[in-house]
């Protein structure tokens, strides 16, 4: 007991309000706070590590932690749906881990508040919240194992937002199926994308979505995938009744 109050007494209080606030977001007691603070620095702070003089950044705990993520959900489904074969289990997951379901989840946590990063924090993207939410798993695999990281998952991800009957019917990309009704009824169809020259402070690009030489659907986003993607959605419910009864 004194020697854990002694650990305790040598954080400084930075550390012990961090220590506080991933305990409140992770449901247990970090034990090495390293890992939790690694999950948070952008690589434009250029930080290096004292020993083997490599960069720290969040990059490697966000590919560590999308590997546990999917092993995890990958597990779950497949004791889940014991009828669903290989495809269906394979899309199932792709829409639990979708790159916007992760900002969201990220966005809920309010994990941005940590980031330390040379970057004007207006200047990232959607993603930065995903990011950071993989990194954080990626940080709790490496402080407490499998287990725990199974339970933040199933606590954060698999219980409040996993809905078997509701994610068949989800769409996950409005520019793939819009894409795949055009080749099926042999429509001809092009995106073309070009820079907005708006004022905002982000550079933001817009497309005009072309269906047999007629423009059908326009949209606005911070990359030309985003701006495809917001047209697709637009063009999809334009024509719902045609795609829908394909």
């Amino acid at each position: 007991m004194n020697f854990i109050r002694k650990i305790i007494e040598t954080r400084s209080k930075k550390d012990e309000i961090f220590y506080g606030d991933i305990k409140k977001i992770i449901g247990f007691s970090p034990k090495n706070l390293q890992f939790y603070k690694k999950a948070f620095i952008h690589r434009s702070v250029k930080e290096v590590d004292e020993i083997t003089g490599l960069q720290l950044n969040y990059e490697r705990l966000e590919f560590l932690g999308d590997a546990m993520l999917s092993a995890v959900i990958a597990s779950y489904l497949f004791k889940e749906v014991p009828s669903g074969d290989e495809g269906y289990l394979t899309q199932m997951r792709s829409k639990i881990v979708s790159r916007e379901h992760l900002n969201e989840l990220g966005k809920d946590l309010d994990l941005f508040r940590f980031v330390r990063s040379n970057v004007l924090k207006s200047k990232f993207g959607e993603n930065i919240h995903g990011n950071i939410f993989e990194a954080l798993i990626g940080a709790i695999y490496l402080d407490k194992g499998y287990g725990y990281c199974k339970k933040f998952i199933f606590k954060r991800v698999i219980i409040p937002y996993v809905d078997v009957p509701k994610l068949e019917g989800k769409i996950t990309s409005y520019k793939s199926l819009f894409i795949e009704w055009c080749q099926k009824v042999k429509k001809d169809f092009e995106f073309e994308v070009y820079d907005d020259t708006g004022n905002d402070t982000v550079k933001h690009f817009s497309v005009k979505l072309f269906l047999d030489g007629k423009i059908i659907s326009k949209g606005r986003a911070t990359s030309k995938k985003k701006a495809e993607e917001t047209a697709a959605k637009r063009a999809y419910y334009a024509f719902q009744n045609e795609i829908s009864n394909l």
